[in-house]
């Protein structure tokens, strides 16, 4: 099932509208279109699809844009909640969407996009269905000034330390051999390296905002293994992944529906993962059950290294991943258009 950002009348638009019409068969679906009559603004009417590869059109009109002043914003909220309402009410398995109205109609595409996504999010957590969001390149995601300002500034700062390094060839191998060790991650996310035993005569000590700290293998979950044997230690294996997993889901007060479809997870890999004790998930999977489940920094690096997964300071993603649970920020939506933005894998399986 495709979206088709139509014309309030029943006559052939232009950009996607026209597009649609060519691809399923102008007549065929023009007559269609007739029978309908007008669509007002943040309404959706439902035709066949034709020629097209799919099973129906979804015909919704969206907002001029004026200047936010003239109800633009709740008729694009309505567009989506009534097509996706058409689209359940079908038993549609898929449904493709364009960034409805940020064409011709002029609605500002961060705000457009903002949006799409909270009335995607919002539909899936009651609904089963894929939900594709199109658009044509990577620069047609405009992330409102703000949040992009703040993560740009964020990856920067990052960006000096990794050069200043290279620079300087300083690297954290070698500041801990001599002494140095970290110290954790505290409440507000910054994460601080501090001298244990000085080698210069200045106190040196540096900040890494929002980078998180490597596992310490002197700390739990890791045991003190100075005086037990080999095969003592491995009888303390730790929880795996899916292990630590459901534990913090049962802790959440969540059902695995809920957190599934928060994690943005198919169900069937959800399935997979409930089924098998020793499951290995990718990178962005883990993480966007780490998303689901609101976890703070510490806990869901925890929960990442079960899966043999870190994270690192000179990796964009999990700069980006960083930037918003530091910041309290779990919308996975706004994480994922944000991942996007910044070229980086999105959140989910």
């Amino acid at each position: 099932m495709i979206v088709n950002t139509a014309n309030p009348y029943p006559v052939i638009g232009n950009g996607t509208d026209s597009a649609v019409y060519r691809a399923a068969g102008e007549q065929l679906l023009l007559a269609e279109r007739k029978r309908i009559g007008n669509i007002a603004p943040g309404q959706a009417a439902v035709t066949p699809a034709f020629n097209l590869p799919a099973r129906f059109i979804i015909h919704t009109v969206g907002p001029v844009w004026v200047d936010g002043n003239h109800g633009e914003r709740d008729i694009l909220h309505s567009c989506y909640e009534k097509s996706l309402s058409k689209a359940a009410e079908l038993k549609a398995d898929s449904i493709a969407f364009p960034l409805i109205a940020t064409g011709v109609y002029g609605f500002p595409r961060d705000e457009a996009l903002n949006i799409a996504l909270a009335e995607i999010g919002k539909f899936l957590l009651t609904h089963d269905m894929k939900v594709i969001l199109v658009v044509f390149d990577r620069k047609a995601f405009e992330l409102s000034g703000l949040l992009v300002g703040d993560i740009d500034e964020f990856i920067d700062d990052h960006g000096v330390q990794i050069a200043r390094e290279t620079e300087y060839g300083v690297s954290m191998n070698r500041l801990e051999s001599r002494g140095m060790e970290w110290t954790g991650m505290p409440a507000d996310g910054k994460l601080f390296r501090r001298g244990t035993e000085r080698t210069d005569t200045e106190e040196e000590e540096e900040l890494f905002d929002g980078a998180p700290a490597p596992m310490d293998p002197t700390s739990e979950p890791f045991m003190d293994v100075e005086n037990e044997s080999l095969d003592d230690v491995l009888q303390h294996t730790g929880d795996t992944f899916q292990q630590k997993l459901f534990e913090l889901i049962d802790a959440s007060g969540m059902d695995d529906v809920t957190v599934y479809k928060k994690a943005n997870i198919d169900r069937k890999v959800f399935s997979r993962i409930r089924c098998k004790e020793d499951y290995k998930p990718k990178k962005k999977t883990a993480v966007a059950f780490a998303i689901a489940l609101q976890l703070d920094m510490p806990t869901m690096l925890d929960l990442l290294s079960r899966a043999e997964i870190a994270f690192s300071p000179s990796n964009k993603f999990d700069l980006v991943i960083t930037y918003f649970v530091t910041h309290g920020i779990y919308d996975i939506y706004e994480i994922n258009a944000a991942l996007f933005k910044y070229g980086q894998p999105i959140l989910g399986e």
